[in-house]
């Protein structure tokens, strides 16, 4: 195995704790450098910046188009599925600054360029975009720990109630991952601290200065409808719906199943901006969302042989639900 391989497999420190993953992971770099040969990697490990920005412009103008509408429109079966659908979009843009925080945009490192675009794709979601890098790339290294991964450790549920399930798709979620990340920013260097709490601040204002400006224009109903219900009602249901796809149906006893596996279809594609193909994503890191569908198609052989089905969001949420599973155990 090359040294690109063995980076585009798993984007991991170099030092000497590696963390949970790669000391757990045993072959699977190996195994999925045989499912899908060097040739393929290449290709699907091309950026393009272009494609990229292209993206990010299609759901800008969605979001911008969609928050009009609901300002515009007062008729309930108009602005409710337009604010449903913001929802999404909010969501998207942190889909966009998870191809930030690893790189996947230009084909030459632009670390300043990056930090300030990952903070512009913060903004709709109002999170800092320097937490979510630090806390996102912990998760990939330490996938699989009960207590060293942060979303596993502070933001899964920690009661297994249906009652506080139906919390994180509320707007109870921005008061939950405010908690997790709290803590989990009490372990952080100082300099880094200082930086969130700056893109807290900025982020704060702004929305304020948006709700203001909205406020004067339009009135309170229109806040309401073109702020409030997309960020603090849509927005949740559609985050914790793209969560039950990540890692709380697997198998515990094997690495290759440490995500679930939601192949989607081309409106779920569309919906979730990809980030569905999360298990794809864990096992090559590096490569870019808008080929996150041909590295799955890639992929499926590799599943079918090691017994990893699909999954459905309906079978999800009734799992989750209905039957109320655990996070992070085998459903099946």
């Amino acid at each position: 195995m090359t040294t690109i391989e063995r980076r585009e497999v798993s984007d991991v420190p170099t030092g000497a704790d590696r963390g949970y993953f790669h000391a757990h992971r045993g072959d699977l770099p190996q195994r999925l450098l045989e499912a899908v040969p060097s040739s393929d990697l290449r290709q699907l490990h091309a950026r393009s910046a272009l494609r990229h920005f292209l993206l990010a412009a299609r759901q800008t103008i969605a979001l911008v188009a969609l928050g009009w509408v609901a300002v515009t429109f007062e008729e309930p079966w108009i602005w409710i599925p337009a604010s449903a659908l913001q929802g999404a979009v909010i969501l998207s843009f942190i889909i966009l600054l998870h191809d930030v925080v690893h790189e996947c945009v230009f084909r030459h490192r632009r670390p300043r360029v990056l930090a300030w675009l990952g903070r512009l794709y913060a903004l709709p979601s109002a999170i800092a975009a320097s937490q979510f890098k630090r806390w996102h790339l912990d998760h990939h290294k330490e996938l699989g720990s009960t207590d060293r991964d942060p979303k596993r450790a502070h933001l899964s549920p920690k009661r297994n109630a249906r009652w506080l399930k139906v919390l994180y798709m509320t707007p109870a979620l921005f008061v939950i991952y405010a908690r997790a990340a709290a803590r989990e920013v009490g372990a952080y260097p100082a300099d880094l601290r200082r930086t969130i709490a700056l893109e807290r601040l900025g982020n704060v204002v702004l929305h304020l200065a948006l709700v203001a400006l909205l406020w004067n224009l339009f009135g309170g109903a229109a806040v309401l409808r073109a702020y409030v219900a997309p960020l603090f009602l849509a927005f949740p249901i559609a985050f914790m719906v793209n969560r039950l796809g990540q890692h709380y149906w697997v198998d515990p006893t094997d690495p290759a199943k440490w995500g679930t596996r939601v192949d989607g279809d081309p409106l779920v594609n569309l919906v979730f901006l990809n980030s569905n193909l999360h298990l794809e994503h864990h096992y090559f890191p590096s490569v870019p969302l808008y080929h996150l569908p041909a590295l799955n198609r890639r992929l499926r052989p590799f599943w079918e042989a090691i017994g990893h089905p699909n999954r459905t969001y309906r079978q999800l949420l009734w799992k989750w639900f209905v039957e109320n599973r655990e996070a992070h155990t085998d459903w099946s």
